[in-house]
């Protein structure tokens, strides 16, 4: 029986900027390890800027940028490991561990900026719910499933876009609070996406049987 793939489908990894950056790392024998690792210290500094950033507003911009470096890092641990022939044996540890507790991080720190404390966790309980489902299923032998509404890339743009917006409003005095309406939209498109992922794993070991 053929191994079920369990990688997120992303188009990123044929892009030839992606394969280059790969490449450039893979060759130099950077660890996928590290680069997972360096995931999760951009988004712990994302963090650290989204709770500073009600004493200056430029702390959103940084957030945004760490939220996108923590994803560069995603893909390319991945791309490093199995493209580049650097797989480890805790390879998948540091695929899954560091990006729970970067979702945490950068969600419960959201929650924070938007005055709202309790809506980010409650965005990053969903958030890891979600992962939980994904991985739950593939504990099943079924496929894991990487498909949102609200999946890890939705959450991460949903945060950035906000991020950004704040930014603005902090400048223009808009008074809109996109924080607080990117965080109620990621908790709603996480429920939605913890739900479906669990009714397809019902309806996937139904088939099996």
């Amino acid at each position: 029986m053929a191994e079920i793939e369990n990688r997120r489908p992303l188009k990123t990894r044929s892009k030839p900027w992606a394969q280059a950056l790969a490449k450039f790392l893979a060759v130099r024998k950077v660890k996928p390890n590290h680069i997972s690792a360096a995931g999760l210290v951009f988004a712990l500094l994302g963090g650290a800027c989204l709770l500073g950033a009600g004493r200056w507003a430029m702390f959103y911009i940084v957030a945004a940028a760490c939220v996108q470096l923590r994803l560069l890092c995603n893909l390319m641990d991945g791309l490093v490991a199995v493209e580049g022939g650097l797989k480890s044996h805790y390879g998948d540890l540091f695929n899954e561990v560091p990006d729970r507790v970067a979702d945490a991080v950068l969600l419960v720190c959201a929650g924070h900026a938007s005055g709202d404390s309790e809506l980010g966790w409650c965005c990053a309980a969903l958030a890891i719910f979600t992962a939980y489902a994904r991985v739950f299923g593939g504990s099943l032998g079924l496929k894991q499933d990487f498909r949102g509404p609200m999946a890890k890339q939705q959450r991460m743009f949903t945060l950035t876009v906000a991020c950004v917006a704040a930014a603005v409003d902090a400048f223009a005095g808009w008074g809109v609070r996109f924080m607080t309406i990117a965080l109620w939209i990621i908790a709603l498109g996480s429920a939605l996406t913890g739900a479906l992922r669990i009714i397809r794993i019902a309806k996937g070991t139904l088939v099996k049987q």
